[in-house]
Protein backbone atom coordinates (compact mmCIF):
# COMPACT_ATOMS: atom_id res chain seq x y z
CA UNK A 1 0.00 0.00 0.00
CA UNK A 2 1.42 3.44 -0.85
CA UNK A 3 2.65 5.28 2.24
CA UNK A 4 1.64 8.73 1.08
CA UNK A 5 -0.59 11.54 2.32
CA UNK A 6 -4.25 10.83 3.01
CA UNK A 7 -5.06 13.38 0.28
CA UNK A 8 -3.81 10.86 -2.29
CA UNK A 9 -6.81 9.73 -4.31
CA UNK A 10 -5.24 7.45 -6.90
CA UNK A 11 -1.82 6.03 -7.64
CA UNK A 12 -0.96 4.41 -10.96
CA UNK A 13 1.83 2.11 -9.85
CA UNK A 14 4.30 1.11 -12.61
CA UNK A 15 1.60 -0.05 -15.03
CA UNK A 16 2.42 -1.95 -18.20
CA UNK A 17 -0.11 -3.09 -20.79
CA UNK A 18 0.58 -5.28 -23.82
CA UNK A 19 -1.53 -7.42 -26.11
CA UNK A 20 -0.43 -10.46 -28.06
CA UNK A 21 -1.87 -11.87 -31.28
CA UNK A 22 -0.65 -13.92 -34.23
CA UNK A 23 1.58 -11.08 -35.41
CA UNK A 24 3.38 -10.70 -32.08
CA UNK A 25 3.19 -8.59 -28.96
CA UNK A 26 2.24 -4.91 -28.96
CA UNK A 27 3.20 -2.79 -25.96
CA UNK A 28 0.52 -0.17 -25.34
CA UNK A 29 1.67 1.25 -21.98
CA UNK A 30 5.17 1.03 -20.53
CA UNK A 31 5.93 1.70 -16.85
CA UNK A 32 3.28 4.37 -16.23
CA UNK A 33 3.59 5.79 -12.73
CA UNK A 34 1.96 8.87 -11.18
CA UNK A 35 -0.03 10.01 -8.15
CA UNK A 36 -3.11 12.25 -8.14
CA UNK A 37 -4.24 14.24 -5.12
CA UNK A 38 -7.69 15.31 -4.02
CA UNK A 39 -9.08 18.10 -6.20
CA UNK A 40 -6.35 17.88 -8.84
CA UNK A 41 -7.27 18.40 -12.50
CA UNK A 42 -5.23 16.41 -15.00
CA UNK A 43 -5.40 16.13 -18.78
CA UNK A 44 -4.13 12.99 -20.52
CA UNK A 45 -3.08 13.79 -24.08
CA UNK A 46 -1.36 11.97 -26.92
CA UNK A 47 -1.78 10.88 -30.51
CA UNK A 48 -4.70 8.71 -31.56
CA UNK A 49 -4.00 5.13 -30.54
CA UNK A 50 -1.36 6.13 -27.99
CA UNK A 51 -3.12 4.34 -25.13
CA UNK A 52 -4.98 7.22 -23.44
CA UNK A 53 -8.30 5.44 -23.19
CA UNK A 54 -6.58 2.18 -22.20
CA UNK A 55 -4.91 4.01 -19.32
CA UNK A 56 -8.24 5.49 -18.24
CA UNK A 57 -9.88 2.04 -18.33
CA UNK A 58 -7.07 0.58 -16.19
CA UNK A 59 -7.42 3.46 -13.70
CA UNK A 60 -11.11 2.53 -13.38
CA UNK A 61 -10.42 -1.18 -13.07
CA UNK A 62 -12.34 -1.82 -16.29
CA UNK A 63 -9.20 -3.19 -17.96
CA UNK A 64 -6.41 -5.19 -16.31
CA UNK A 65 -2.73 -4.25 -16.63
CA UNK A 66 -0.15 -6.78 -17.78
CA UNK A 67 2.06 -5.65 -14.91
CA UNK A 68 1.72 -3.11 -12.09
CA UNK A 69 -1.41 -1.99 -10.30
CA UNK A 70 -3.62 0.94 -9.33
CA UNK A 71 -4.41 2.12 -5.81
CA UNK A 72 -7.74 3.93 -5.40
CA UNK A 73 -8.49 5.50 -2.03
CA UNK A 74 -5.81 3.27 -0.49
CA UNK A 75 -7.19 0.08 -2.05
CA UNK A 76 -5.27 -2.05 -4.55
CA UNK A 77 -8.08 -2.43 -7.09
CA UNK A 78 -6.53 -5.45 -8.81
CA UNK A 79 -6.49 -7.40 -5.55
CA UNK A 80 -10.30 -7.35 -5.80
CA UNK A 81 -12.62 -9.51 -7.89
CA UNK A 82 -14.85 -7.93 -10.54
CA UNK A 83 -17.82 -7.49 -8.20
CA UNK A 84 -15.64 -5.84 -5.55
CA UNK A 85 -14.11 -3.53 -8.16
CA UNK A 86 -17.59 -2.57 -9.35
CA UNK A 87 -18.60 -1.74 -5.77
CA UNK A 88 -15.46 0.37 -5.30
CA UNK A 89 -16.19 2.26 -8.55
CA UNK A 90 -19.78 2.83 -7.51
CA UNK A 91 -18.66 4.46 -4.29
CA UNK A 92 -15.73 6.54 -5.52
CA UNK A 93 -15.66 6.99 -9.32
CA UNK A 94 -17.77 8.98 -11.78
CA UNK A 95 -17.60 8.64 -15.57
CA UNK A 96 -18.33 10.95 -18.50
CA UNK A 97 -18.00 9.59 -22.04
CA UNK A 98 -18.00 11.10 -25.52
CA UNK A 99 -21.12 9.05 -26.39
CA UNK A 100 -23.01 10.07 -23.20
CA UNK A 101 -23.90 6.43 -22.29
CA UNK A 102 -27.35 7.32 -21.00
CA UNK A 103 -30.04 4.67 -20.56
CA UNK A 104 -32.43 5.28 -23.48
CA UNK A 105 -35.44 3.86 -21.62
CA UNK A 106 -34.98 6.13 -18.61
CA UNK A 107 -35.84 9.83 -18.28
CA UNK A 108 -33.20 12.40 -17.44
CA UNK A 109 -34.25 12.24 -13.79
CA UNK A 110 -34.21 8.43 -13.73
CA UNK A 111 -30.75 8.35 -15.35
CA UNK A 112 -29.35 10.59 -12.60
CA UNK A 113 -31.22 8.70 -9.88
CA UNK A 114 -29.73 5.38 -11.00
CA UNK A 115 -26.35 5.48 -9.20
CA UNK A 116 -28.04 6.81 -6.06
CA UNK A 117 -30.60 4.02 -6.10
CA UNK A 118 -27.86 1.43 -6.62
CA UNK A 119 -26.18 2.87 -3.52
CA UNK A 120 -29.42 2.51 -1.57
CA UNK A 121 -29.99 6.24 -1.17
CA UNK A 122 -33.54 7.02 0.01
CA UNK A 123 -33.17 10.63 -1.12
CA UNK A 124 -32.34 9.59 -4.71
CA UNK A 125 -35.18 11.50 -6.37
CA UNK A 126 -34.72 14.83 -4.61
CA UNK A 127 -30.92 14.67 -4.86
CA UNK A 128 -31.04 13.87 -8.59
CA UNK A 129 -33.60 16.63 -9.18
CA UNK A 130 -31.37 19.18 -7.41
CA UNK A 131 -28.36 18.11 -9.49
CA UNK A 132 -30.28 18.40 -12.76
CA UNK A 133 -31.40 21.87 -11.73
CA UNK A 134 -27.74 22.69 -10.99
CA UNK A 135 -26.75 21.78 -14.56
CA UNK A 136 -29.63 23.80 -16.04
CA UNK A 137 -32.04 20.98 -16.83
CA UNK A 138 -34.74 21.59 -14.24
CA UNK A 139 -37.32 21.76 -17.05
CA UNK A 140 -36.15 18.52 -18.67
CA UNK A 141 -36.59 16.03 -15.80
CA UNK A 142 -39.16 13.87 -17.59
CA UNK A 143 -37.50 13.91 -21.01
CA UNK A 144 -35.95 10.76 -22.48
CA UNK A 145 -32.45 11.04 -24.03
CA UNK A 146 -33.78 10.94 -27.62
CA UNK A 147 -35.73 14.13 -26.89
CA UNK A 148 -32.63 15.97 -25.64
CA UNK A 149 -29.92 17.71 -27.67
CA UNK A 150 -26.34 16.45 -27.50
CA UNK A 151 -25.40 19.20 -25.09
CA UNK A 152 -28.39 18.42 -22.88
CA UNK A 153 -27.53 14.72 -22.89
CA UNK A 154 -23.99 15.50 -21.78
CA UNK A 155 -25.37 17.70 -18.99
CA UNK A 156 -27.43 14.73 -17.82
CA UNK A 157 -24.27 12.62 -17.96
CA UNK A 158 -22.40 15.23 -15.89
CA UNK A 159 -25.23 15.32 -13.36
CA UNK A 160 -25.18 11.52 -13.11
CA UNK A 161 -21.40 11.49 -12.65
CA UNK A 162 -21.27 14.21 -9.98
CA UNK A 163 -24.45 13.33 -8.07
CA UNK A 164 -22.66 10.70 -5.97
CA UNK A 165 -19.87 13.19 -5.12
CA UNK A 166 -17.11 10.91 -6.44
CA UNK A 167 -13.53 11.20 -5.26
CA UNK A 168 -12.42 10.65 -8.87
CA UNK A 169 -14.07 11.66 -12.13
CA UNK A 170 -12.83 10.07 -15.36
CA UNK A 171 -13.83 11.85 -18.57
CA UNK A 172 -13.00 10.40 -22.00
CA UNK A 173 -13.24 13.02 -24.78
CA UNK A 174 -16.40 14.50 -23.19
CA UNK A 175 -16.83 17.14 -25.92
CA UNK A 176 -15.85 14.91 -28.86
CA UNK A 177 -19.37 14.67 -30.30
CA UNK A 178 -20.40 18.27 -29.59
CA UNK A 179 -20.01 21.47 -31.58
CA UNK A 180 -17.44 23.99 -30.36
CA UNK A 181 -19.76 26.36 -28.47
CA UNK A 182 -21.66 23.52 -26.77
CA UNK A 183 -18.40 21.79 -25.91
CA UNK A 184 -17.05 24.97 -24.30
CA UNK A 185 -20.20 25.29 -22.19
CA UNK A 186 -19.94 21.65 -21.09
CA UNK A 187 -16.29 22.08 -20.09
CA UNK A 188 -17.10 25.27 -18.15
CA UNK A 189 -19.74 23.32 -16.25
CA UNK A 190 -17.45 20.36 -15.63
CA UNK A 191 -14.75 22.55 -14.13
CA UNK A 192 -17.31 24.43 -12.02
CA UNK A 193 -18.69 21.18 -10.59
CA UNK A 194 -15.17 19.91 -10.04
CA UNK A 195 -14.28 23.00 -7.99
CA UNK A 196 -17.53 22.82 -6.00
CA UNK A 197 -17.02 19.20 -5.02
CA UNK A 198 -13.22 19.00 -4.81
CA UNK A 199 -13.22 16.02 -7.15
CA UNK A 200 -10.02 14.74 -8.74
CA UNK A 201 -10.64 15.14 -12.47
CA UNK A 202 -8.82 13.07 -15.11
CA UNK A 203 -9.67 14.17 -18.61
CA UNK A 204 -8.62 12.41 -21.82
CA UNK A 205 -8.64 14.95 -24.64
CA UNK A 206 -7.09 15.71 -28.00
CA UNK A 207 -8.00 19.40 -27.64
CA UNK A 208 -5.08 21.56 -26.39
CA UNK A 209 -7.56 24.29 -25.46
CA UNK A 210 -9.13 21.93 -22.94
CA UNK A 211 -5.85 20.43 -21.72
CA UNK A 212 -4.44 23.87 -20.86
CA UNK A 213 -7.27 24.41 -18.37
CA UNK A 214 -6.00 21.55 -16.21
CA UNK A 215 -3.31 21.89 -13.54
CA UNK A 216 -1.26 19.06 -15.00
CA UNK A 217 -0.86 17.45 -18.39
CA UNK A 218 0.26 13.84 -18.78
CA UNK A 219 1.43 13.12 -22.32
CA UNK A 220 1.40 9.51 -23.53
CA UNK A 221 3.99 8.90 -26.24
CA UNK A 222 5.38 5.56 -27.39
CA UNK A 223 3.64 3.95 -24.43
CA UNK A 224 5.38 6.12 -21.87
CA UNK A 225 4.08 9.03 -19.79
CA UNK A 226 5.55 12.50 -19.40
CA UNK A 227 3.97 14.72 -16.77
CA UNK A 228 4.10 18.51 -16.64
CA UNK A 229 2.61 20.84 -14.05
CA UNK A 230 1.32 23.96 -15.75
CA UNK A 231 -0.53 25.89 -13.04
CA UNK A 232 0.06 26.73 -9.41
Amino acid sequence: MPSLSSSLVIQVDHVFKSVTDATGTLTILKDIHFNLLAGETVAIVGASGSGKSTLLAIMAGLDVPTQGTVWLQGQNIFSLNEDQRAALRAGHVGFVFQSFQLMANLTALENVMLPLELAGRRDARQTAKAMLERVGLGQRLGHYPKLLSGGEQQRVALARAFVVKPALLLADEPTGSLDFATGQAIMDLMFELNREQGTTLVLVTHDPGIAVRCERVITIEAGQARSAKQKE
